[in-house]
């Protein structure tokens, strides 16, 4: 079996903003074909344009409808998920050949997969379902926080992060030192009121939520909804004309 480590030199994560995310799996896509084509075996596809196609994927958008307990209109919360790279992580406890492990260095969970014998018994430990068994490679799949990306100095800084976060369109997603209290994803923890995951399955996530607002606390749409003047000019002036005559 596998040890943790008794502490991490930082804890790199997610967080990830339930709130601005539109569920348009953008990231979905651009974990899936740079995980295919970079770090470990490809992420395999099986019966592709078959009747049933099925598929390793590390990370996954899944929406749900929600009735607030105020009695407003109803809403629906795109909820993206994958690895959590948990600091009491039971994936790599319950592995019997370790190839799960945690890093001392950054606190990221991976896989080395030339020990994994695909037993299955780090999914079967993982309270989130983050674990995938490759087909056609035999072995357990995870997300890696896209490690070949982040220290990938041939890479302009910008693009050192993971395949998720710098895809997002909507900003939804961001990545850094969740044990430095300063660090920007902290902070945003910090003032949007952060949250674990099943917190009651006490593995201690990494990654946070941010939950979503109310219309009082964003008040973004407010100034969108207000009347447009008459002798308004410009796009907004003819839009809004345009929309009139609908």
């Amino acid at each position: 079996m596998t040890s943790l480590p008794q502490s991490t030199e930082k804890s790199l994560g997610l967080v990830i903003d339930l709130d601005t995310c539109v569920g348009c799996h953008a990231c979905v896509t651009a974990c899936k074909e740079w995980n295919t084509n970079g770090y470990g075996a490809p992420l395999s596809d099986q019966d592709p344009y078959g009747a049933d196609p099925v598929g390793t994927f590390l990370n996954r958008v899944h929406s749900y409808e929600y009735v607030p307990e105020d009695g407003s209109a109803p809403g629906v919360v795109h909820f993206p998920k994958s690895c959590l790279h948990c600091a009491d992580a039971p994936c790599v406890t319950v592995c019997p050949t370790g190839a799960s492990l945690k890093r001392e260095e950054d606190g990221i969970v991976l896989v080395n997969e030339d020990d994994c014998i695909g037993c299955g018994l780090c999914a079967w430990a993982c309270p989130y379902g983050a674990r995938e068994l490759d087909a056609s490679a035999g072995v357990m799949k995870k997300c890696t926080l896209c490690v070949d990306r982040i220290y990938n100095v041939n890479l302009p800084e910008e693009d050192r992060q993971p395949a998720c976060v710098r895809t997002c369109p909507a900003g939804a997603r961001h990545f850094g030192d969740l044990s430095d209290p300063e660090s920007d994803v902290s902070k945003l923890v910090t003032a949007r009121g952060g949250f674990d995951l099943m917190p009651e399955q006490e593995t201690r996530p990494v990654n946070k939520y941010l939950p979503p607002r109310t219309r009082e606390e964003t008040d973004i749409l407010a100034p969108l909804l207000d009347p447009v003047p008459e002798a308004q000019g410009g796009f907004l002036g003819w839009l809004d004309r345009t929309l009139s005559k609908i």
